[in-house]
């Protein structure tokens, strides 16, 4: 059993390490998950195992395996469609022209990707919008699991990620195999993946500067501190006038000001101001709405 002192030795260099937050009403999910990498490894104890996680000095190893093993996954293609839809409509034809006058293709960021459902989704809506990939747009995901990755990289689903995929699209953008269905290549090769950890913001850079960000129900499992430093990594690597999505369970109250609220036909979603812009205070806006990185591409 983990003992109080254990406990908060793992939650704290957890935190730190990958940004997840254990609170004590998640100590039981905490210990049963750590209990298994315990067995499996049959170190015989949890402080002989925190002192092997203490003793490695990157993620690759058993830290990689037992992010994997804390990590939440649940996920499935067109996820809160209201506001993927806010970003093909709306979002998406903004920044088409801002760059059409300025060069280059709209960059978008899936941070925290999981397997793969939200960027291909992107992708997917995209192109049904008459958008060009490569050309309107580019699309790159990271996540901090390499297990994940290597599902999004396969790019085959099984039937529970479609439960709000209408049956043309499905038919339309996959293709049946190994009892799943695997993601066109149409759309797959359109979706660069990479291992990022968003709490380690040193080498974010390896993406570039952004326009648009996703990173929906990913920061509701950090603590307010680690949601700060990562929102403002996101407001730092924003291109001026960038988006913001976060999930519905999530919001920038008491986290950052560096975004006003802006309340699209179809969603409500952050926006970094332009340059001499006036920014609303959150605060107020939401009262009134009522509501380390690998460098890998995209396989076949």
């Amino acid at each position: 059993m983990l003992s109080d002192v254990q406990y908060r030795m793992f939650r704290d260099w957890i935190a730190e390490r990958c940004g997840l937050w254990f609170a004590p009403d998640s100590r039981f999910v905490l210990e049963r998950r750590l209990a298994r990498r315990v067995r499996e490894l049959d170190v015989g104890s949890f402080s002989a195992y925190f002192y092997q996680l203490r003793s490695s000095a990157t993620d690759d190893g058993e830290i990689g395996l037992l992010i994997d093993e804390l990590t939440t996954n649940e996920t499935y293609f067109l996820r809160e469609r209201a506001q993927l839809n806010a970003l093909v409509s709306e979002i998406l034809p903004e920044w088409v022209e801002r760059r059409r006058r300025h060069g280059g293709p709209v960059s978008i960021w899936s941070a925290g990707c999981s397997s793969g459902e939200e960027p291909y989704s992107v992708v997917m809506l995209a192109r049904e919008a008459g958008f060009e990939p490569g050309k309107h747009f580019r699309v790159y995901a990271s996540d901090v699991s390499r297990r994940v990755l290597q599902t999004a990289r396969r790019g085959v689903y099984r039937a529970h990620a479609f439960r709000e995929t209408e049956e043309r699209l499905r038919q339309k953008h996959f293709v049946e195999k190994d009892g799943g269905w695997r993601i066109s290549d149409e759309i797959k090769r359109h979706v660069v993946f990479t291992r990022a950890n968003l709490v380690d913001s040193t080498k974010s850079w390896v993406l570039g500067a952004m326009d648009v960000i996703l990173c929906r129900n990913v920061i509701m499992y950090f603590d307010t501190p680690t949601r700060r430093r990562v929102v403002q990594s996101f407001a730092d690597k924003l291109n001026a006038g960038g988006y913001l999505l976060l999930g519905h369970a999530e919001s920038l109250i008491q986290v950052s000001n560096a975004f006003e609220l802006r309340h699209l036909r179809s969603d409500l979603v952050y926006r970094k101001p332009l340059p001499g812009a006036e920014l609303a205070d959150p605060w107020h806006a939401a009262a009134r709405a009522a509501i380390t990185l690998d460098d890998e591409e995209a396989r076949p």
